[in-house]
């Protein structure tokens, strides 16, 4: 119904902010993550998930789309509320819960509390192949060392390539071009080839 709120940041808390827009005052519940990405200014603007329940009209409130996103995927398994969705990412930023979804690290999950071995398992099953390629950084190259090839991997990971067949292409590329190549000629390349 809502998509984002703009306006006057009048109260910041670490489970709900209010912001005034228009002379209207909407509290909005939001993560721990979301509290550490909204800095003391006086505007500000988030996007917004309407749940309407028999006892209550809430608005949640994300400082990223991706974490909104993501939050409607967990809130569809069974089991999964909106209080347990906003509960993990106060525990693990929305990479991080992405990341282990589509690993398959249900050890992980475990660890947030409110959620068991039972919903964990839930989870992974339900939202591991129903993920976007943008909530899933999983798929992006290991940094360990930064290197021209693991940027334009990583870039074309995220631009909805896999990983397999990307780091092909790009092998090719710089076995023909050299190494030299900065990262943008790299994924240039790379898209022509792909």
């Amino acid at each position: 119904m809502y998509e984002f709120i703009k306006g006057k940041l009048v109260e910041k808390n670490p489970t709900y902010v209010v912001i005034e827009a228009n002379g209207i005052g909407f509290i909005l519940h939001i993560s721990i993550h979301t509290y550490t990405k909204l800095k003391e200014e006086e505007d500000c603007s988030l996007f917004t998930h309407f749940v309407v329940r028999e006892d209550a009209q809430i608005l949640y409130g994300f400082a990223e789309v991706e974490e909104r996103e993501l939050f409607r995927q967990l809130i569809s398994v069974s089991g999964v509320g909106p209080n347990t969705a906003r509960m993990i990412f106060s525990s693990a930023s929305p990479s991080e819960v992405a990341n282990a979804i589509g690993q398959g690290n249900a050890t992980f999950l475990q660890g947030i509390k409110g959620i068991g071995a039972k919903t964990a398992q839930r989870v992974i099953v339900d939202l591991k192949g129903k993920l976007s390629k943008e909530l899933i950084p999983c798929e992006k190259v290991e940094t360990g060392y930064n290197t021209k090839k693991e940027e334009a991997l990583s870039g074309l990971v995220i631009l909805g390539f896999s990983k397999l067949m990307a780091e092909k292409v790009l092998n090719k590329i710089i076995e023909k071009e050299g190494a030299a190549l900065p990262v943008e000629q790299l994924i240039r390349h790379a898209l022509k080839i792909l």
